[in-house]
């Protein structure tokens, strides 16, 4: 007979013997998967399993598989019947499936998590991070010292290549982000302005904000998504595919080969990113006050030096070297402790951004503080 054929179970009723139900056909899940032959055996074996008094021979099956086992086992209430006769090539499925027994699930949780609870795991949770953001900081700190020892053998290669795509290629966006905020700032200062009649003190409002806070901040945020996100997945690939684990066992360094390189070309490249920043920052203003106060390109330039002092800039410049650096560790933090699935690495690239933006504010707000009367 063809394998293709239809599974059927038919029922004979037997006034010395009982019923009987006699199963024929092609019992394999390719042969109950066609049409509604799995709907019809379901409806047909459905009352028969409350006959404890019914015989069943499975003697004229052509063929069977562990899923028509499975169906006639769920049917006999997961135990043979008395009355039941099989072929020699069908007792070897009913054995395993008799011998495996009843699958345990494991048992759920039905405690429920109160608020204290879960404020008690977040507080863990923050300072598991925050003792492994230190011990990062210090494994790049060891790092650092033994470049500095032996700088002709350290990672030359992988420094200017980090500073080529979180600093060069992010010069584009910067700048066009830049030069609409400062267009953007412009506009609203000067409509504040021309209400008092203080329009020339708009080079002094536009440089100050950009130069001493705005650019930095701006900077940083822009890198923060844009590389410091594109760090925490390349080393979460590497991760997935266990490159990570490779390099472990060839003996080289995390620290030193992947960390300390990304540490030190966002600590040279965002001061860079800073001064470009504010520079097209202020080219944006420049345009609008010309437009909205008519006030001269060379009276802006001319105004600037002596609006803004030196310590701001140096301020603002300090501010980029410090955000880089912690844009790039704690996007290296989170990039480590990825695990090994594309889950892990979706949620924890997402939660490196978001991390380091909150870093990045969390210090400019200690800049603010701890230089309060500084370039004023």
């Amino acid at each position: 007979m063809p394998l293709s054929q239809e599974p059927t179970l038919s029922l004979s009723p037997d006034a010395k013997s009982g019923s009987t139900a006699t199963a024929s056909g092609t019992w394999q899940v390719h042969a109950l998967a066609q049409g509604h032959a799995m709907r019809t055996i379901g409806a047909q074996l459905a009352p028969l399993r409350a006959d404890a008094e019914l015989a069943w021979d499975l003697t004229r099956i052509d063929s069977i598989d562990h899923i028509g086992a499975q169906l006639f086992w769920n049917a006999w209430g997961k135990r043979r019947p008395a009355r039941l006769q099989l072929a020699p090539a069908q007792e070897e499925f009913f054995k395993r499936i008799e011998q495996a027994g009843d699958l345990e699930m494991p048992r759920q949780r039905t405690q429920r998590l109160t608020s204290v609870m879960l404020l008690g795991f977040k507080m863990l949770s923050f300072f598991e991070h925050l003792a492994g953001f230190v011990a990062l900081v210090g494994q790049v700190a060891q790092d650092l010292a033994r470049f500095a020892r032996r700088p002709m053998r350290g990672p030359w290669r992988e420094i200017s290549a980090n500073i080529f795509h979180a600093g060069f290629q992010a010069l584009g966006i910067t700048a066009l982000v830049g030069f609409l905020i400062g267009v953007v700032l412009s506009y609203l200062s000067a409509q504040q302005l021309r209400a008092f009649g203080g329009d020339i003190y708009l080079v002094n409002l536009l440089g100050m904000s950009v130069i001493r806070e705005l650019g930095p901040l701006l900077a940083a945020i822009l890198v923060a998504g844009r590389s410091g996100s594109s760090i925490t997945a390349q080393l979460g690939v590497m991760r997935v595919t266990e490159e990570l684990d490779a390099m472990l066992v060839m003996g080289i360094s995390h620290g030193f080969r992947l960390i300390m390189p990304k540490v030190l070309a966002l600590a040279i490249s965002m001061p860079l990113l800073v001064i470009w920043t504010d520079t097209a920052a202020l080219i944006g203003g420049m345009v609008a006050a010309k437009i909205e106060l008519n006030l001269s390109s060379r009276y802006f330039i001319q105004k600037l030096p002596d609006a803004v002092p030196l310590a701001n800039y140096l301020i603002g410049l300090g501010k980029g070297a410090v955000f880089g650096t912690l844009i790039a560790l704690v996007s290296c933090h989170f990039g480590l402790r990825i695990k090994a699935n594309t889950e892990s690495l979706g949620r924890g690239t997402t939660t490196a951004v978001v991390a380091a933006i909150t870093v990045v504010i969390l210090a400019d707000a200690v800049f603010a503080i701890v230089f309060n009367g500084v370039g004023y």
